[in-house]
């Protein structure tokens, strides 16, 4: 019986560009508070957050990928044409179908196999893993992974839990091929028992049959997501460590998801980082982004100059599921 032919597979597969897109508009903490019951200086205190990023009423979750993307191959130097996949990670998507991917792919002239991924804020994480399997595996030599969220579509504004936190935006990198590995492996999971603590209010069939049901919005309780992350996201961020052969020592960067300032402190300090390396803070000016959170952060850091080309950093995204991911990389 003849055996299947595998395609050739290459040393390693790594991160070659990355490109942000941050809507215009900046709505400051004052603007929030006047409509969640809060002050600009508790929503400060608490969440570490001065401002955030809204994109326009016509501005959509692919229109923001696009240009991310664009801005992501540019910097790799490779042409959209040499594009093999496209993943979209995003919990806010609001078409439900054709999927968000291939809209993405269709609008930069290509015929890629693409696909959607929700695993909310640890979306791009996910993505991240997907696309380096499929370039080591030869399945694609290039693929865009992007992380693209509106996340003001989906959250009521007047939710004091909520809207003082989420915001819009879009982060994307190409992963291709490169001597060597530069995305190590991937730890990641889920815990189903408690979706609930991150969870749109209503289903869609709700809205459809019950004419008093108003449009369903995504709540979160505050406080046990807080608990949950600093408890538990430690021991994830030091089995990507361990998983990739590394030390907190080796590192020039963390990256955790832009959730909240307080909990990125927390976390960062349970995992006693050293004093050299860069922890991502991208939240203070940019809000929570979900699944563009992680990719943001790492593309601010390289527009500030903060950490070099080779880099070791770790990624660390968090949210609704509850869903995990971590891996360490080498930035582009």
């Amino acid at each position: 019986m003849r055996g299947l032919t595998l395609r050739t597979a290459v040393d390693g597969a790594g991160i070659l560009g990355i490109g942000a897109y941050r809507p215009h508009r900046v709505v400051g903490n004052a603007e929030v508070a006047a409509r969640t019951g809060r002050t600009a200086e508790w929503i400060e205190r608490r969440t570490g957050i001065v401002e955030r990023r809204y994109a326009a009423a016509d501005e959509s979750v692919i229109d923001m990928a696009v240009e991310a993307a664009r801005k992501a191959a540019a910097d790799a130097g490779i042409a959209p044409g040499r594009i093999g996949a496209v993943v979209l990670a995003s919990m806010s998507h609001l078409r439900q179908s054709p999927g968000g991917a291939a809209e993405i792919a269709g609008r930069l002239g290509i015929r890629a196999a693409a696909f959607d991924l929700n695993a909310a804020c640890a979306g791009f994480c996910y993505g991240l893993a997907v696309a380096a399997a499929m370039v080591r595996d030869g399945s694609a030599r290039y693929v865009l992974v992007v992380g693209s969220d509106k996340m003001t579509d989906i959250v009521a504004p007047d939710d004091p839990a909520a809207a003082i936190l989420f915001a819009d935006g879009a982060g994307a990198v190409i992963v291709g091929p490169r001597d060597g590995e530069g995305i190590g492996p991937v730890v990641w999971g889920s815990d189903g028992s408690r979706a609930g603590l991150i969870a749109h209010d209503a289903s869609w069939d709700a809205f459809r049959d019950d004419p008093e049901q108003s449009w369903p919005v995504m709540r979160m309780a505050g406080p046990e997501v807080f608990r949950w992350a600093i408890e538990e996201m430690p021991a994830v961020a030091r089995e990507a460590l361990d998983a990739a052969g590394v030390t907190a020592g080796d590192l020039d960067a963390f990256v955790p998801h832009q959730a909240n300032l307080r909990m990125i402190e927390t976390v960062t300090q349970r995992l006693a980082l050293p004093g050299h390396v860069t922890v991502a803070r991208d939240v203070v000016h940019s809000g929570n982004t979900s699944a563009a959170s992680v990719p943001l952060a790492v593309a601010r850091l390289k527009e500030l100059g903060a950490v070099g080309s080779g880099g070791l950093a770790l990624l660390l995204g968090f949210g609704a599921g509850l869903t995990w991911g971590a891996q360490v990389v080498r930035l582009p």
